[in-house]
């Protein structure tokens, strides 16, 4: 049967963290996908997050509250993620299928921005070939793929932590692999990584070196930001300037101090800068 829960765990305490989250939970059907979306309303622009590989909608709360005075946020729980539907495929043209689904059921408009986070700024860059934006923000894009070296967190490391959450974990252990992290956000990770479907996990880390960003990215139009943090080993100094070379129009933006998980690493300066790549496109 499509997108049943069965082989993931929503945990009560996980459920109960949305008691304190602003927004509205809101549900989009793709064929016979539910797909679940974190609303924090407002009246200005629609920009809707897409998260990681391993981060459900909640995860990106912090991010999101602190842009509702400056847009209308929503956070979109990516298939096989949080409590949308697992789904059968995971290929980037599967999850772009999706967020049109969202843009469309939920009337964002004709000219939302995407915001989209490492696989979620890949799924940004497919999907603003698709349908008009007002522009994109993808932070620290995965630029593996076909001839690239691979990916860098290797999938060995995302399922070993998958499985200490199914086990059952909390945010001492998280915080042996994610140090720098807030308290409250490696206390939220250990309570929601467990809804992440561990065959979606694996497609999209396999989609990592399969397919290749800079497939779609020099067609990817302007406005368009990509933020990448300045110690990333997803995107290095090397990467960062084929992004520059292959796609002229956009902006390219380093968040001091800040590996992949640029806004865990330097919320402070990683709101900052996104503030000001996102305060053009909302006007």
């Amino acid at each position: 049967m499509t997108g049943t829960l069965t082989t993931r765990q929503v945990r009560q305490d996980a459920l109960a963290d949305l008691a304190d989250v602003q927004a509205v939970s809101r549900w989009v059907r793709n064929g016979d996908l539910r797909l679940h979306v974190l609303d924090y309303e407002g009246t200005g622009t629609p920009v809707l997050i897409l998260p990681g590989i391993t981060s459900p909608a909640i995860t990106m709360d912090f991010v999101a509250r602190e842009l509702n005075d400056l847009c209308r946020p929503l956070v979109l729980d990516v298939r096989g993620r949080g409590l949308s539907d697992s789904g059968t495929s995971w290929t980037l043209d599967d999850y772009a299928s999706d967020t049109l689904a969202v843009l469309s059921e939920l009337d964002l408009g004709a000219e939302p921005v995407l915001l989209g986070h490492s696989m979620g700024a890949r799924i940004a860059a497919v999907t603003a070939l698709r349908r008009p934006l007002r522009g994109t923000v993808l932070v620290d894009p995965p630029l593996s793929g076909p001839g690239r070296g691979p990916y860098p967190t290797t999938l060995d490391a995302f399922l070993g932590q998958l499985a200490e959450a199914v086990r059952g974990t909390d945010a001492d252990e998280v915080a042996r692999a994610w140090p720098r992290w807030p308290r409250a956000e490696q206390a939220l990770r250990a309570r929601w990584l467990s809804s992440c479907d561990e065959t979606a996990i694996r497609a999209t880390h396999a989609g990592f070196e399969s397919e290749d960003f800079f497939d779609v990215w020099p067609s990817v139009p302007a406005p368009s930001t990509v933020l990448h943090g300045d110690g990333s080993p997803v995107v290095t100094a090397d990467g960062a300037a084929e992004i520059a070379a292959a796609n002229p129009g956009a902006e390219l933006v380093a968040v001091p101090d800040a590996g992949h998980m640029v806004f865990w690493d330097n919320p402070a300066g990683a709101r900052e800068l996104l503030r000001a790549a996102l305060e053009p496109l909302v006007r």
